[in-house]
């Protein structure tokens, strides 16, 4: 579907509304056998694999898995080569407030500072020459994105994907498998930032790497070959064109509008890691992530609490093999604990206050990225970076997609009503750590009561159910009619389509807050299906793919009505930045020492 274009009244519309009327499984070399254990939530990179017996000092990596190999477990990624330099951690101190933004940019896993070491014009050319650009979406249709709050906010998604390619010698060092470089890579390390419109908040939720998903079609930008719509495990999306038809991908999955995406491969995490110098992680007792038939990462710490850097983090992402039950889920949970001790370290303003360690940042976070256009410079990612910075730490939560077995164990699915509340929850901006909800309970709106007459009140409706899926033939129309009758006689249509996830009224300032919730009350729609957007410039009522059919809205539909949640399930393991510091990851007792 085309973007929505904008009318000359300022209305949003798409395309216009109609009348009324086999598959591959798993990582490469095939799915999960026998039973399988949880498959990925992903990791930095793929299968723990090919190189060497590790020392005992947790440098090298054990024997790779034979390709095509599995044993009953979700497929495995392959580690680490040999272990890095300790490189020597940057002075102390909080530096300017310049320097703390670029300190943050370097915590959003590849923007990494890449302004502020520059020296002068020229080398600030050198940096973006040194980013590689590709498309942002390569799918046939786009979800509208939201429409800014009050205060002219809109919220940013940012989609990380960490890929398995070994297209180069340190590549194919780091991850092995050196009949794999031709291969194209996967998207096996698939996470999405959701940074709050206000910039209060930032949720990031990862996707187990072998969900089984509906992959839309997508066209190569390269070749303009078209990739056809199939069902398959989500890692491969990344083959179908490059991360935009993973962009695609997320945005058919959720219905989260997708702004932008960074992608980096194993040598990149390397070599920022070791420029960053080091991240505090804990385990709960020795761990030794090897074993006799070549399973593990290689990674061997003591008891406690160590500063990781180099190929020791790119280990200790990559660890499957001795953390929690030998799953992928464990290792979702190990880089969660990564990323919230990078936050606290940059926010304490002790790291890359050197001028020399900040130009080595800048060079390996922009030849290590992968963006889209919209992020294409260093200036851009500067600017996110400050973005980023203002978020408190206290306030980032970070999830695994609630997920269940597929039949017969062989792959996972979303979880039905978990699923769907956690992708709610970001598409209508709401905190995954609940906090939202308890500030709207010390705060309570007052009531507010129509000011408009029903049958004098300008309403647009339009339908939103464009997708993939095809658009749910009439909608507008059909709420059209159901307006009519309920005595909003002033009702009209946009008979353009549009593509949202969650069924809105969008009112243009406070003065019509009465009047819009009194027509959501009337059509059964919950308070939070109404919102104040700067850039309304009359009431308008979108039918989105949370109600397709009939004239009553399905108080079950999970997208903005019915019982919509306000913090993150269980299930989506939540693990706060702050408050889960202490936090060390459990280790398998198959894997100690």
């Amino acid at each position: 579907m085309p973007q929505s274009g904008v009318r000359g009244d300022g209305q949003r519309g798409g395309r216009r509304e109609p009348e009324p009327e086999p598959q591959r499984l798993g990582w490469t070399g095939g799915g999960f056998a026998d039973k399988g254990l949880p498959p990925d939530a992903p990791g930095w990179a793929p299968d723990e694999g090919a190189g060497p017996p590790a020392p005992d000092d947790g440098g090298g990596s054990p024997d790779d898995e034979p390709a095509g190999h599995r044993t009953g477990r979700p497929p495995r990624r392959r580690k680490g080569g040999k272990t890095g330099k300790a490189g020597e951690a940057g002075k102390a101190g909080k530096g300017s407030k310049r320097g703390r933004a670029l300190r943050w940019t370097a915590l959003s896993l590849g923007l990494l500072l890449v302004a502020g070491a520059t020296g002068g014009y020229l080398y600030y050319q050198h940096l973006n020459a040194n980013l590689r650009k590709e498309a942002l979406d390569l799918g046939p249709g786009g979800l509208k994105k939201p429409e800014p709050n009050a205060f002219g906010q809109t919220p940013m998604n940012i989609l990380l994907v960490g890929s398995d390619g070994r297209n180069s010698e340190k590549n194919i060092e780091l991850g092995g498998a050196r009949q794999d470089a031709d291969r194209k890579p996967l998207a096996d390390v698939q996470m999405l930032l959701h940074v709050s419109a206000d910039r209060s908040n930032m949720s990031v939720i990862s996707i187990p790497r072998d969900t089984r998903v509906t992959i839309p079609q997508c066209t190569d930008p390269k070749d303009g070959h078209v990739y056809p719509q199939t069902t398959a495990a989500i890692n491969e999306s990344l083959q179908h064109g490059g991360p935009g038809c993973t962009v695609a991908t997320w945005k058919e999955l959720t219905g989260i509008y997708i702004d932008h995406f960074m992608m980096v491969d194993f040598a990149g995490v390397v070599d920022m890691a070791d420029a960053v110098g080091g991240v505090p992680v804990c385990v709960d007792r020795n761990v030794y992530s090897h074993d006799s038939k070549g399973h593990g990462s290689g990674l061997r710490l003591t008891k406690g609490t160590h500063s990781v850097q180099g190929v020791q983090a790119l280990q200790w992402l990559r660890t499957r093999y001795g953390f929690e039950d030998n799953t992928d889920i464990g290792r979702a949970k190990a880089q969660h604990m990564y990323m919230n001790a990078m936050i606290r370290q940059l926010k304490k303003g002790t790291k890359l206050t050197d001028p020399v360690q900040l130009r080595d940042l800048a060079e390996a976070a922009t030849s290590a990225l992968t963006v889209d256009e919209g992020l294409g410079s260093v200036k851009k990612l500067y600017d996110l970076g400050g973005d980023l910075q203002r978020v408190p730490t206290k306030r980032t939560t970070m999830v695994t997609m609630p997920w269940q077995y597929g039949p017969g164990e062989r792959y996972v699915l979303p979880k039905p009503v978990d699923a769907e509340a956690t992708f709610a929850m970001l598409r209508n901006d709401v905190a995954l750590d609940g906090k939202d909800a308890k500030d709207a309970k010390k705060k309570p709106e007052p009531a507010t009561g129509p000011s408009t007459p029903k049958a004098k009140l300008d309403v647009i409706v339009q339908n939103g159910t464009d997708g993939s899926r095809g658009p749910a033939a009439g909608r507008a129309n059909d709420l059209h009619s159901r307006l009519t009758a309920l005595g909003y006689t002033s009702a009209r249509t946009d008979s353009r389509l549009t593509s949202q996830a969650d069924t809105t009224v969008v009112y243009k300032d406070a003065a019509q807050r009465g009047d819009a919730l009194a027509l959501a009350k009337a059509l059964g729609l919950p308070g939070g299906a109404v919102r104040e957007s700067s850039s309304a410039s009359t009431m308008r009522l979108v039918v989105g793919n949370d109600w397709r059919t009939g004239t009553d809205y399905p108080a079950s539909s999970g997208g903005s009505g019915g019982a919509a949640a306000h913090e993150a399930p269980k299930s989506a393991d939540p693990l706060n930045a702050e408050k889960d510091s202490s936090a060390c990851m459990t280790v398998n007792p198959q894997y100690t020492f």
